[in-house]
């Protein structure tokens, strides 16, 4: 019983990816692009951070990504009156429950729970349903309570029941070009909020390794060195 449980609970994740039956694009995602970071904070901040909160992220940790103290004051600072402040938002949870039916998560994590792919993805699959209540669904994550906020941006797209693929019917302010890039840098931002410092233990595992490498061929040759004459 406990190796059927163990081998059920191994096969869930894929059995629910198989069971979405959704084809993620892959997001592309490049955390040394400083200037797609910069352009993703301020997209996450001027398009998300209205009604997601992300308390794990804080704005001084911009300045990692290139953006100076005065430049996050200046033009990123709406909520908070301190940089080393978190991002948080003033929307309570009973209000947001009453205007969406449910609170927004917070989105400190969210690359690291979905995935680059699911996020790049979501974004760019929403699609005018009548029959919702926001007049919005999305292809990625069927009935969602959140409505196509992006909509201005990327226009109206429909569904077409008989190949499940979309299609723009009304453009909006971007080009589908411009709106994919402009997804993508906000994906990038997310993955790098999931982890801030994901680049620099990366940095820190390569000097590890070279270390240990490094005292591999030491101690081999010291190995040789000490049981050359004993035979």
């Amino acid at each position: 019983m406990r190796k059927f449980l163990f081998i059920l609970f191994c096969f869930i994740p894929a059995i629910c990816m198989a069971a979405t039956n959704v084809h993620l694009d892959k997001a592309p995602v490049d955390l040394e692009d400083k200037d797609s970071l910069q352009r993703g904070a301020r997209n996450f901040i001027n398009y998300c951070l209205n009604c997601h909160s992300a308390n794990y992220m804080r704005y001084s940790q911009l300045s990692e990504i290139g953006l100076s103290e005065e430049v996050i004051k200046k033009n990123l600072l709406f909520t908070q009156d301190k940089v080393g402040e978190t991002m948080a938002i003033a929307m309570n949870k009973q209000d947001a429950a009453a205007w969406f039916g449910a609170p927004p998560p917070n989105l400190s994590v969210t690359a690291r729970s979905r995935g680059a792919d699911w996020i790049y993805s979501y974004l760019r699959s929403f699609y005018k349903d009548s029959s919702r209540d926001m007049g919005w669904n999305n292809l990625v994550f069927s009935n969602a309570a959140m409505p196509h906020i992006l909509w201005e941006l990327q226009g109206e797209q429909l569904l077409d029941e008989k190949t499940g693929h979309l299609k723009l019917v009304k453009a909006g302010i971007m080009t589908p070009k411009e709106y994919d890039q402009f997804v993508a840098d906000l994906t990038n931002y997310m993955v790098y909020m999931s982890e801030p410092h994901q680049q620099k233990r990366k940095q820190i595992g390569y000097f590890v390794i070279a270390f240990l490498v490094l005292l591999l061929i030491l101690t081999i040759n010291l190995k040789r060195e000490y049981w050359k004459n004993i035979k």
